[in-house]
């Protein structure tokens, strides 16, 4: 599994619950653009619509610079490959306790581009304050064990 991109801000701005792995449809300039590092997934979420298709909306995978003509619009909508019983967990996840589902890493898995998702419970400014306490406190433990 080689990683291409984590969403950093979705830990800092969220509470992440269930993870799940999700293939994405894409065309051949997106493939290649994402081979060479042309993807961003910030400000990128998911959507369930009605009839039960999963889309990740606003990831940006930058033009394919020898794509000319056959080129892909960068923002568009990617549709995401789960089984039925997945979408319908999360989707009841979604709608019961008010979740929200946010994209978390994109990686290579035996050759194909997969994207991990989670459901997530967003977080107050003092949950992230708080949060932020803690890592500071353990990057101090850590500092004084590596030099004890």
């Amino acid at each position: 599994m080689k990683v291409i991109n984590t969403n950093r801000k979705a830990s800092f701005d969220y509470f992440l619950l269930d993870r799940y792995e999700a293939g994405i449809v894409l065309t051949g300039t997106e493939i290649k653009s994402i081979r060479m590092n042309g993807l961003n997934l910030k400000d990128t979420y998911v959507r369930i619509s009605n009839d039960m298709q999963v889309y990740v909306v606003n990831m940006h995978i930058s033009h394919y610079k020898f794509g000319n003509q056959f080129n892909h619009d960068e923002t568009r909508e990617r549709k995401l490959l789960l089984h039925k019983k997945e979408i319908r967990k999360i989707k009841d996840e979604v709608a019961q306790q008010h979740l929200t589902i946010v994209p978390t890493k994109i990686y290579f898995k035996d050759g194909r581009v997969k994207l991990e998702i989670a459901t997530a419970k967003g977080k107050k400014n003092y949950d992230k304050r708080e949060s932020e306490k803690e890592r500071d406190s353990n990057r101090e433990i850590a500092k004084a064990l590596k030099n004890y």
